[in-house]
């Protein structure tokens, strides 16, 4: 059924005729096929900018290298201005915006159809979605929009609920050196009963096969040289 639907697309498509959207149950497939199948990066370096209103302002630029779980975060500018020496942290931590974290599965959520929306020669597929097993707190996907180019999650919706604070956005995908990976975040809600926003800008991806051991090591300070006295 797939094959034979792809095959009229394609055959639409060279006549000149627009492409017939699929069927939603065969979207949802090939998108389970292709998240079991994403990749994940061995090591990544990328940018992103930061704004932060609310208890926390923040305006900062920062570049990123990442090992698996290693990380080097080094801070380039702090409210618009650059800095003359960057700030770097070195630290062991999970990529919480990774697609793998964050993507509904068939498995966890329900989907529910909602529309196509025409994304140049393709399209894309909209879904409301609920957590089969639901709780009162934690980070919850309530849409999804299916890339229909990659079967990959373009955007995805969602709240969060916490003991004191409380959100919903929505954060950006797209492609980058073969791999998915987030291009920009918004939430908006409120930290101990104060309005928050933050926005999140990614960029400038590269993939090198490796990065040395040196990049994840702080350098040592230099030891202060005695004088001679006279």
């Amino acid at each position: 059924m797939m094959r034979v639907a792809a095959a009229l697309a394609l055959a639409l498509f060279a006549l000149g005729a627009a492409p017939l959207p699929f069927d939603s149950q065969m979207v949802l497939q090939r998108y389970e096929l292709e998240m079991a199948d994403l990749k994940t990066p061995k090591a990544m370096i990328f940018s992103y900018v930061v704004s932060q209103a609310g208890p926390t302002n923040i305006e900062q630029r920062h570049t990123i290298y990442r090992s698996g779980l290693k990380v080097r975060d080094e801070t380039l500018s702090i409210d618009g201005v650059g800095l003359k020496r960057k700030i770097v942290h070195i630290s062991q931590r999970v990529d919480r915006y990774a697609l793998v974290r964050l993507a509904p599965r068939v498995s966890t959520y329900d989907f529910l159809f909602l529309r196509t929306v025409r994304d140049g020669k393709h399209f894309d597929y909209e879904f409301e979605t609920s957590p089969i097993i639901h709780g009162a707190s934690g980070f919850v996907v309530d849409r999804i929009v299916i890339d229909g180019a990659r079967y990959l999650p373009r955007v995805i919706r969602f709240h969060t609920v916490g003991a004191s604070a409380s959100a919903s956005g929505q954060i950006a995908y797209g492609p980058a050196g073969g791999y998915w990976v987030p291009s920009s975040i918004a939430v908006s809600g409120s930290v101990n009963g104060k309005p928050a926003r933050e926005r999140i800008a990614w960029g400038a991806y590269r993939f090198p096969p490796s990065l040395p051991a040196a990049t994840f090591r702080l350098p040592r300070p230099i030891a202060p040289v005695a004088l001679p006295t006279f």
